[in-house]
């Protein structure tokens, strides 16, 4: 009898160390469950802290992905300095939408300054105060062009398809904005209407 009651309190105590942990199984599918998402804004390498602070925005409204009503073009540049933030370019078209994303660095919007340099160094004054004029630019005026593909352009490869290329250069009233990033990667953009979306039409300089 004694033996018979051994045997049932060991197998007793074997099924308890057995058994699956609810407490950590709760917890782990509760983690699973709130972990963030991958962003979807596959634009951005690596991000600047949310929280960091605006340190200079500039915005206007152009007529770009449609022929009545205006987009919105905006830069706004978040980081601990000028020198050492992150800039967003977005187009938000008049329905809210952001049809277009790219984020640039600070050293994007700097490097050109070497064309204009003197010297050999420049102060850090000198350098934010490039930083801010090459934000006031960067929608002016002489960067958009009407239309944006024109019958004396050439097709470049690696840009957009030759059926959507065809396209842009039919519509007379299409709309091209061009910027540089870095020293000299000009690039130029364009809403299409067939593809409804943005997209590069072409490079200047380098």
């Amino acid at each position: 009898m004694r033996h018979v009651l051994f045997s049932a309190l060991l197998l007793f105590v074997l099924g308890a160390c057995s058994r699956p942990d609810s407490t950590r199984m709760e917890s782990s599918d509760t983690a699973s469950a709130t972990a963030p998402a991958e962003p979807m804004d596959t634009t951005r390498a690596p991000a600047v802290n949310a929280q960091s602070d605006t340190l200079k925005t500039v915005q206007r409204r152009h007529r770009f992905s449609s022929p009545s009503t205006d987009d919105t073009f905006r830069l706004v540049l978040r980081g601990p300095s000028l020198l050492a933030g992150e800039a967003t370019f977005t187009i938000t078209n008049s329905g809210g939408e952001t049809i277009f994303r790219e984020a640039l660095s600070a050293a994007d919007l700097e490097a050109s300054m070497v064309y204009e340099m003197k010297n050999n160094t420049a102060t850090q004054a000198e350098r934010e105060a490039f930083v801010r004029r090459r934000m006031d630019e960067f929608f002016a005026d002489k960067n958009f062009r009407t239309p944006a593909v024109t019958t004396r352009d050439t097709y470049q490869a690696g840009t957009i398809d030759r059926t959507t290329w065809n396209d842009l250069r039919r519509r007379p009233d299409s709309i091209g904005f061009q910027y540089v990033v870095g020293k000299e990667d000009g690039r130029r953009i364009a809403w299409s209407p067939l593809k409804q979306q943005v997209v590069r039409i072409g490079s200047f300089g380098g």
